[in-house]
């Protein structure tokens, strides 16, 4: 993975799920999504997971990106590839220090994830942020993993078609580019193979779970709202905070998620891409989560 800071200067991005490929251009300003497009996947073709092959069938992956690039980007070659959250893990680390050189900073955060990998992190990629807050003295840092083979096979796929993924983010991370969170805020995001749950404050990440998702976007609004609730504690408890917002995407029914967190929790439930940023979008608005927060951020 690439890029360890919110400021993007692309304004291409494409997401690969197992189901579409989504992909967006902003205006010159950078202030709106001004075309995008998604496009069907065959069924098969990239199966997310974090330590088996995620590309069954590159070639069909390759047209399906090709075709949706060409409707969005323009001349434009180099892009924010967006990837499955199945592929990619995301672990929040505390720190009382870090070392000012990079490289020995990356070295002692490849340390600190080897316990909770299931890979050999020697043969990751690994991309991190450092926050810095007022929650407590030590440092706060979001690192994103992946095995270098399954990051290749995605980052392929552009390259075979003749586009540079110049930033990769998983899918979920990208999203939250979109949220505004000047005060707690819930993002629930669903795939067909994982449900993504963060907790922010003050524009920092305090809580980042992703759990495996046997229901798909079928999941009721139910049944999210109890995988979500030992989060919502666990951030009340450490925290001594309660969430204010809630933001939502990629529900098939997503009116029935609304209702079910609301009432979970007592707050305003949104959906996390609203119809001013994806007017005349033939799909699912919830489609568009990654692509808008990687280009809006």
């Amino acid at each position: 993975m690439s890029g360890s800071s919110n400021k993007n200067p692309l304004q291409v991005a494409c997401e690969i799920s197992a189901e579409a490929v989504v992909a967006g251009r902003t205006r010159p300003q950078g202030d709106r999504l001004e075309v995008y497009t998604a496009k069907e996947l065959p069924e098969g073709a990239v199966t997310p997971d974090l330590t088996e092959a995620n590309v069954l069938r590159g070639d069909w992956l390759r047209d399906v990106i090709k075709a949706a690039l060409e409707e969005v980007a323009g001349r434009t070659r180099d892009v924010v590839a967006i990837l499955p959250d199945a592929a990619v893990r995301v672990v929040l680390l505390d720190f009382e220090t870090l070392p000012e050189k990079r490289e020995e900073a990356e070295a002692v955060v490849r340390f600190r994830l080897k316990k909770s990998l299931p890979f050999d992190v020697e043969k990751a990629r690994v991309s991190y942020q450092v926050q810095t807050g007022s929650y407590s003295k030590e440092l706060k840092v979001i690192a994103a993993v992946g095995l270098a083979s399954i990051l290749d096979e995605y980052e392929a796929a552009f390259r075979d078609v003749g586009y540079a993924p110049g930033v990769v983010l998983p899918s979920m991370l990208a999203a939250l580019g979109a949220v505004d969170a000047a005060r707690p805020t819930l993002v629930v995001k669903v795939d067909p193979f994982t449900s993504s749950i963060a907790i922010l404050e003050r524009q920092q990440l305090l809580l980042f779970r992703t759990l495996e998702n046997a229901r798909g976007r079928n999941i009721t609004g139910e049944q999210l709202a109890e995988d979500v609730y030992p989060s919502v504690v666990f951030f009340q408890d450490t925290y001594k905070l309660d969430v204010e917002r809630v933001f939502v995407a990629g529900l098939s029914d997503s009116e029935m998620a609304l209702q079910s967190l609301h009432a979970q929790t007592g707050v305003e439930v949104q959906e996390l891409v609203g119809t001013e940023q994806a007017s005349g979008f033939a799909g699912s608005r919830s489609q568009l989560a990654g692509v808008t927060g990687a280009l809006l951020s």
